[in-house]
């Protein structure tokens, strides 16, 4: 009896009108978190650049500021508001939410976390446990991101606990691309060095404001040009590499200059 008239000072009278205006209120959020995730990346792809970016940031912090204000004029519907009452009921779910659905809380934790810090964002092309690929939403529990050969991929929040985020561009438009080239020992390393500057230079993907940097490295069997620079847009990363290749495997060639054999080992390079 004594717990029935504790619950009962707790909850308010839950009538037909109360129960109408939370129904109200979690249409409204719906349809506002459902419209806010449709709109804004539908626009956000209209556009380029850092205003593309920062448009697809607000869509996580617009659907969590959304159900925040939800959840505060729902709570004081269904419970007294007062500070002991809050402190009891919201402790006591938090425990048995805890306990029953600790890798969903935990992911929902570090999806909470995530927006605060912002270790990945809408538009960031990130790898995740060998997965790489572009941020394309960022849920409550999971984030999604598209793989280079179109494959959506559902990551848990949670791998932010134990797992290596690398992040490419991070919530920027410079994305450093990459292209490798191996020649054998006996050429002209000047002139090759110069040939794929100038390959970079003309390239339509090019971004002018950006350094371009020819790095070389001898190895045992050979020598290693890697070409680094920015494309305009990260997403023309693929094809920007594309073109960087081709052009300069034929710049290369012009010059008469013979690729490397296949090593026994290929070595990473950073």
């Amino acid at each position: 009896m004594n717990d029935n008239g504790n619950i009962a000072k707790i909850l308010n009278t839950l009538d037909k009108a109360v129960l109408i205006e939370i129904g109200l209120i979690v249409a409204v959020a719906m349809l506002l978190v459902g419209a806010s995730q449709k709109l804004l990346p539908w626009l956000a792809n209209k556009l380029h650049g850092k205003r593309r970016l920062y448009l697809l940031t607000s869509v996580p912090m617009l659907r969590l500021l959304i159900i925040m204000v939800a959840l505060i004029l729902i709570i004081p519907r269904i419970i007294e508001p007062s500070v002991q009452n809050m402190v009891a009921v919201l402790g006591t779910a938090g425990v048995a939410l805890g306990f029953a659905l600790k890798d969903y809380v935990s992911s929902l934790i570090a999806g909470i976390v995530a927006m605060n810090e912002m270790p990945y964002r809408p538009g960031d092309w990130i790898e995740i446990n060998g997965t790489y690929g572009e941020v394309t939403h960022i849920g409550m529990r999971v984030l999604e991101i598209v793989t280079p050969n179109d494959t959506v991929v559902f990551i848990p929040h949670m791998k932010l606990w134990n797992e290596l985020i690398f992040n490419s561009n991070r919530g920027d438009v410079n994305l450093q691309c990459a292209a490798d080239f191996y020649l054998h020992p006996r050429h002209d390393a000047d002139r090759a060095k110069h040939a794929l500057h100038d390959v970079a230079l003309t390239s339509p993907f090019l971004q002018t404001e950006k350094p371009v940097v020819v790095m070389v490295q001898e190895k045992p069997w050979g020598t290693h040009y890697r070409l680094k620079a920015y494309p305009i847009d990260p997403r023309q990363q693929f094809h920007f590499i594309t073109d960087l290749t081709v052009r300069g495997k034929a710049a290369l060639t012009s010059l008469g200059m013979e690729f490397a054999t296949s090593p026994a080992i290929v070595e990473a390079t950073p």
